[in-house]
């Protein structure tokens, strides 16, 4: 029982955070149990601005999240990118068209599995774009690279 009260504690092993323009990042690792995690992909974004979904409508012009993890031997990923956060389905009525966002904080979460107990790295980016009412930024970049204590 004590061993499987272990296995049910959760663990937060905190990546680091990145800061660029009206969205900070920050990423972070959820121990499920002995093989399995969460990894979190968190953009707390500024007052005024949005980030796009990662799925939008079909005809819509804002350029989706993007997140894409390198290929790990070691780790199977289980199921799709998750959200985490308040989407906004919000429709620009001079041009007709629908966008999907966040807004303040979303959270992008990606549950795994580890094939071997040993200690590895999850790595990735995130592709995102950011907009207020009236202005975007390019696109941005974000890499990330989190331990996993297998």
């Amino acid at each position: 029982m004590k061993k499987m009260i272990t296995l049910l504690v959760t663990a937060f092993i905190t990546g680091s955070v990145f800061a660029g323009g009206p969205v900070t990042w920050s990423y972070s690792v959820k121990q499920l149990d002995a093989n399995s995690y969460e990894i979190h992909l968190t953009a707390q974004i500024d007052k005024g601005w949005h980030l796009y979904a990662q799925q939008q409508p079909e005809d819509a012009i804002a350029i989706p999240t993007a997140i894409k993890f390198l290929k790990n031997p070691l780790l199977i990923l289980d199921g799709k990118t998750t959200e985490l956060g308040v989407l906004k389905k919000v429709k620009d009525e001079s041009i007709g068209i629908e966008a999907w966002q966040y807004s303040n904080k979303v959270d992008f979460v990606q549950k795994v599995t580890m094939k071997h107990k040993v200690k590895t790295n999850i790595k990735g980016t995130i592709k995102f774009q950011v907009c207020t009412d009236s202005e975007c930024l390019p696109p941005a970049t974000q890499a990330f690279d989190l331990s996993l204590n297998g």
